[in-house]
Formats: structure tokens, C-alpha cells, sequence
């Protein structure tokens, strides 16, 4: 008896262990195809989430592609977590819809994977898109006010046509529909022989064509003698119209006459210019007086294309000098005949003014001093400095020499980054002072037509080095004929 109780509970325990490793085995089987946790998390949010249940799949194309992760309240939305497969991208135009799959009131979330090419969705990105099905109680609620409004429209007709008098309007409605048909038949009937009528009288108007062609002709004869009449010889006792067309013709021929004796006078004197008569004629034969002339052509043009080539380009300048507390202004004139040389014309407006060394040899009685000595005065003058120099290009490179601020003076100019940057050097003063004034500046274009400058001046000098910064306004040809056409015109 004790063995039979045992063999029993053994069973009964065995049967334990075998569905409890069924129960284990089916949780994971399900936790697994619910998705394993891996992929990524995005949410949405929806109005309603009822009938959506947790670990519920998610699916694309009737495909699972992952679960619901979680299902919560967020403000007065339902927010829903979705765990999607690593392997499937999401886009930002992703979509999430809400399907019913049965008519009990369960959901499962559809997803539009959005469009190839835009940005992908990371985790805790939000699907935007959010299509939510109409719910059975909406659709209760929609048939109830159809429902309503059918009611409405039967009452309204039980109301207009159910009464006496509503019988009574209908009689009389299909009265006058009756009565509209009849009038319709008659007028069919009364249209037939108007019809005919005009059958037959386009049949009469066709028969007559006949007669209206030969007419048309007769029309045409009389217009084509009538051009004959314009164009016959006009006659003693005719009208003076007929034969007009002749007479023009008649004309045309003295003009062709006309013309005729004015090409044998041109023969004419084409032969004497081949024969080398006259002034022409000479011109045509003599090789010397030719060659002269097409000299003369050549130097007359050579002179008119410079004139032509010729570019005028005006620079107005304004420079501070930081250690004399100066302004030093430019007037700058450039006449460039061609894109490699120019002539500079500058005047200069220098605070320093125009220097100048004079020598005095002195004889004195005085004995305290020696009775033979020299002195040396320096003159300094407020007057304008002059610039007259030639300028010659050589790649990037531009030399000039000539003078410079009234002194004698070389120069060399580096230009780049399509001539806006300048680098220039001048060296002057020879015989002025003892050292020459050597300058450096600097230069870009930084707006069109606008240079900003800055650089040292008197380098070579400890006494009279300086620094300076500056602007330059320059313009060509084309500025001033924009510029002239609104200059005030003097008073007459």
C-alpha cells in the first residue's frame, strides 16, 4: 500500500517537473518570438491605445518586425514604446497605424518604413506619422447619426407628403409633368414639317448653283479685260486711265536707258584709272605715291588705335602718419597705353614739405670765431611735391624710375591674387638728405575700387621713420563717363 502511494506521488511529481519545463519552455518560445531585446526603441503617440496590448507584435507588410515595448500615459496621449529588428530601417517620414485584427476589439501596429534615403531613425526617436483606425464605438456613433439624420429625412417626408395636402401637390406635381410631355410630343410633331421645309430649301439653293457659277466667271472675264485695257497702249480719243500700267512701263525702260549710259560713263572712267590718268589713276599705278599714302594710313591709324587703347585711371589717396600726427594726400594720374607700361603723374600734399640744403661760406673778423667757416641751412618749405615717372611690367614684377616727390627715385611694385594685392618699394631723395628715403607699403583691394594701405616711410632714417595707414579710391575710364552724365553743369 505504501509503494502504490509512493509510485503515485513519484507521477504526480514527475508530471510537475514535465510541465512546469512545458510552461518554462513555452514562455521563452514566446518571449522570443516577441523579440529578444535587441534593435532599437522608438515610440509614438497615439489618442487612443485600447485594444493594443503589451509584447504584442509589431508588424511590416503582415511581417513581425518587433514588439511593443511598453504602453503609457504621457500627457493626455497614450505613449507607445515599439522595439524594432535591428535589421529593418526606419526613416524619418516612418509611418504607425493602428489595424484591427478581429472584430472583437484587438489591434496590432502597422509600420510604413517611410522614405529610402532620409534620415534613419536612432533610439528614442519619434515616428511623426500616426494614421489611428476608427474604433468600433465610433463607428456605433457614426451610424447613429446617419441613422438620426435618415429618421430626419422620412419625417420630413411623412410630414410634406403624408398629409392631405402633400397627396394633393404630389397629384398635381405628376399633373404637370403629364401636361410638360404632351406639349414636348407636340412641338416634335409641328418640328417635322419645319424640318422638311428647310431640307427643301437647301436643296433649292444648291440647284441654283449652277447659274451663280456661271455668273462668277462672267465676273472674272470682265476683270481680266479690264487688266488687258490698263495695260494696252494708250490711243488718241481713249479715256486717260486706260493704258496707265504701259506707260509705267514705258518708263522703266527710259530708266533702264538712263542707267545704261551712266555704266559706259563708268567704263569710261574705270579705263582711265586702269591707265593710270589722273589723280586716281596715278594713286592705282605709281607703287612709290602708294606706299606713301598706306605710310601715312598706317601712322594715322597707329595713332588713333593708341588714342583708342589709351586708359585713363585717376587714384585719390589719404595717409595718417602715426609718430608726426600727419595726413599726407595723394593725386595720382596714370595714362597706360597698354597692359605692361604706364605714366604716373602724382601730386603730393607732404607735411613735412619740400626740404632743401643750402651751403654758406662765411668770412668773420670776429675772434671768437674762426675767421673762415661753412654753414649749412636747411630750408624746409610748405609746398607740393611732384611725381613724373615711367612704369614698365615685367610678369608680376613693375619697375619705375623718373622723379618722385620732386626728387629723383626708382620703384618696385609686386602685384598678385589677380592684381588686388600690392606690394610697393620707392627709393628717393637722392642728394636731399644723406641717406635716400626708402618707403614700403602695402596694399589690398579689399572692395572694388577701394584700397586700404599701410606700411614705413624713411626706413633707412632713425629721425624721420614713420608709420602710416591709409585708403585709396581709384577709377578708370568707364567710372568717369558713368560719373559725368550726372556732373552739375555750369551755370551759363
Amino acid at each position: 500500500m505504501r509503494l502504490s502511494r509512493a509510485t503515485t506521488a513519484a507521477k504526480v511529481a514527475v508530471f510537475a517537473v514535465v510541465m512546469l519545463g512545458a510552461g518554462l519552455f513555452m514562455y521563452r518560445f514566446v518571449n522570443k518570438a516577441n523579440g529578444s531585446g535587441s534593435g532599437y526603441v522608438v515610440y509614438a503617440l497615439m489618442r487612443d491605445a485600447s485594444g493594443i496590448a503589451k509584447h504584442s507584435q509589431v508588424r511590416m507588410a503582415g511581417i513581425p518586425i518587433g514588439s511593443i515595448e511598453n504602453v503609457r500615459l504621457e500627457g493626455e496621449r497614450a505613449r507607445i514604446d515599439l522595439r524594432i529588428n535591428p535589421d529593418v530601417p526606419l526613416y524619418e517620414d516612418a509611418s504607425v497605424t493602428k489595424v484591427a485584427s478581429s472584430l472583437l476589439g484587438e489591434y496590432y501596429l502597422a509600420i510604413g518604413p517611410g522614405t529610402e534615403g532620409k534620415r534613419k531613425l536612432k533610439e528614442g526617436d519619434r515616428i511623426l506619422v500616426v494614421i489611428e483606425a476608427t474604433s468600433t464605438d465610433q463607428l456605433v456613433r457614426e451610424l447613429a447619426d446617419i441613422a438620426r439624420d435618415v429618421k430626419q429625412v422620412t419625417t420630413s417626408l411623412a410630414q410634406s407628403i403624408g398629409t392631405d395636402q402633400g397627396r394633393d401637390d404630389m397629384k398635381a406635381i405628376l399633373g404637370n409633368l403629364a401636361q410638360a410631355t404632351d406639349a414636348l410630343n407636340q412641338t416634335v410633331r409641328e418640328n417635322r414639317q419645319s424640318i422638311r421645309n428647310i431640307l427643301v430649301q437647301v436643296e433649292g439653293i444648291t440647284s441654283k448653283s449652277g447659274p451663280e457659277l456661271d455668273r462668277i466667271l462672267e465676273n472674272v472675264r470682265v476683270t481680266t479685260q479690264e487688266v488687258r485695257e490698263l495695260t494696252a497702249k494708250s490711243e488718241p480719243g481713249k479715256p486717260a486711265n486706260e493704258g496707265e500700267v504701259r506707260q509705267i512701263i514705258d518708263k522703266v525702260n527710259r530708266a533702264s536707258d538712263s542707267l545704261e549710259s551712266a555704266l559706259k560713263n563708268i567704263d569710261s572712267v574705270s579705263g582711265r584709272i586702269n591707265r593710270g590718268e589722273g589723280t586716281i589713276g596715278r594713286l592705282t599705278k605709281d607703287e612709290k605715291l602708294i606706299n606713301e599714302v598706306e605710310g601715312v594710313a598706317e601712322d594715322v591709324h597707329e595713332f588713333t588705335g593708341g588714342l583708342t587703347r589709351l586708359q585713363t585711371i585717376i587714384g585719390l589717396r589719404t595717409d595718417y602718419q602715426f609718430l608726426g600726427n600727419g595726413v599726407k594726400s595723394y593725386v595720382e594720374l596714370r595714362l597706360q597705353p597698354s597692359e605692361d607700361k604706364y605714366y604716373l603723374i602724382e601730386v603730393v600734399n607732404d607735411p613735412h614739405g619740400l626740404t632743401s640744403y643750402e651751403q654758406v661760406d662765411v668770412d668773420t673778423t670776429n675772434p671768437n670765431s674762426p675767421p673762415h667757416y661753412r654753414e649749412v641751412h636747411t630750408i624746409t618749405k610748405n609746398s607740393l611735391r611732384f611725381s613724373l615717372q615711367f612704369a614698365q611690367s615685367f610678369g608680376p614684377f613693375t619697375g619705375r624710375w623718373g622723379i618722385k616727390e620732386s626728387t629723383g627715385g626708382i620703384g618696385l611694385d609686386l602685384l598678385l591674387f589677380e592684381k588686388r594685392f600690392e606690394l610697393r618699394q620707392d627709393l628717393f631723395g637722392f642728394g636731399e638728405v644723406v641717406l635716400p628715403r626708402w618707403r614700403v607699403s602695402l596694399g589690398y583691394e579689399f572692395i572694388n575700387r577701394l584700397w586700404l594701405l599701410g606700411g614705413v616711410d624713411d626706413i633707412l632714417s632713425g629721425s624721420r621713420r614713420d608709420y602710416f595707414v591709409g585708403a585709396q579710391l581709384r577709377f578708370n575710364d568707364d567710372d568717369l563717363k558713368r560719373i559725368l552724365p550726372f556732373a552739375p553743369a555750369a551755370p551759363h
